[in-house]
């Protein structure tokens, strides 16, 4: 079917869960999603910014349904906690793995469980938080797990052998390889959920282009921009930038279009803007020898077995 990003199908009765849901583009996915009737899971690690968004939402969408929960993505202790809440649900429709770190700090950081940061935040609590939501998700007929990739994919290539980047860090290979192993765990997710038997569960990926805070609208407490960052982020246009309303369009495509599939990779038309379609993945990302790799180290990392 053609798909319709400004005209979406109804959603009513369902429940979607988004990572990072109180700004950029996980705000704009929470928005769009609350606009076709489902409920709205605002999965945020700083409660008062969470309930900010929830208010947003709430004023530009009438009608919509939100909650909020709790959720560090960077400390395992969090995701564990915030899967059991998951787990309580009566239903997860869909699981959008959305929250990361966009700008990687000069210096290597690493999280509350000894992990590099940005592989921590970006990659390896999603991995922990889907291992420990598969239960709701394999309850709900026609669920769907969304994991956010990059276009950085394209630019950077990475086997993903050294993800700690202990002696060799360097701020943009790790967001590239955080991004590679997204886009690596989702494929893969998909390969092992139909061979266990849990196809009823589809994942699915999608990237947002370039996507930039001076070219998305004024909403109060989300994406408050200077006069001068629209000017700058305005002449980005002439590159192929759009907004992160637009860059949002592709994640809620792989969420709820009826004709998506499993292993579906979706992002905008003309890779860095426009309307969302199906694109083909790199190589690495489908790599069944990397993916292999990545799942059993992961599993290492968080010290539990996933599927």
């Amino acid at each position: 079917m053609s798909w319709n990003p400004r005209v979406l199908p109804t959603q009513v009765g369902k429940t979607f869960v988004v990572t990072g849901a109180n700004a950029g583009l996980g705000y704009f996915t929470s928005e769009q999603l609350a606009s076709t009737g489902a409920h709205v899971v605002l999965a945020c690690r700083n409660e008062a910014r969470a309930q900010t968004a929830m208010t947003a939402i709430r004023s530009r969408v009438p009608g919509a349904s939100v909650s909020t929960m709790v959720l560090d993505v960077a400390d395992l202790e969090s995701v564990r906690t915030a899967a059991e809440r998951l787990r309580a649900l009566p239903r997860v429709d869909g699981l959008i793995l959305n929250a990361g770190i966009v700008h990687p700090s000069a210096d290597r950081l690493v999280s509350l469980d000894g992990h590099e940061l940005i592989l921590a935040t970006n990659f390896l609590g999603h991995f922990a938080l889907t291992a420990g939501a598969l239960p709701a998700l394999r309850r709900t007929p026609g669920s769907r797990v969304v994991s956010l990739g990059s276009m950085i994919s394209r630019l950077m290539d990475s086997s993903l052998e050294d993800l700690q980047l202990a002696t060799t860090y360097n701020g943009w290979k790790a967001y590239a390889q955080s991004k590679i192993a997204m886009q690596v765990f989702g494929f893969e997710l998909d390969r092992r959920l139909r061979a266990a038997g849990a196809g009823a569960v589809q994942s699915l990926v999608a990237h947002p282009g370039y996507s930039i805070s001076g070219l998305t609208p004024t909403v109060p407490g989300i994406n408050e921009i200077t006069p001068v960052k629209r000017v700058i982020d305005g002449l980005q246009r002439l590159v192929g930038a759009q907004g992160k309303q637009h860059g949002a369009w592709p994640i809620v495509r792989a969420a709820i279009d009826p004709d998506a599939h499993g292993g579906d990779y979706f992002g905008p038309r003309f890779l860095t803007r426009g309307a969302p379609t199906l694109q083909a993945a790199t190589r690495t990302s489908r790599d069944r020898g990397v993916a292999a790799k990545l799942w059993e180290r992961a599993e290492t990392l968080i010290e539990e077995p996933v599927l």
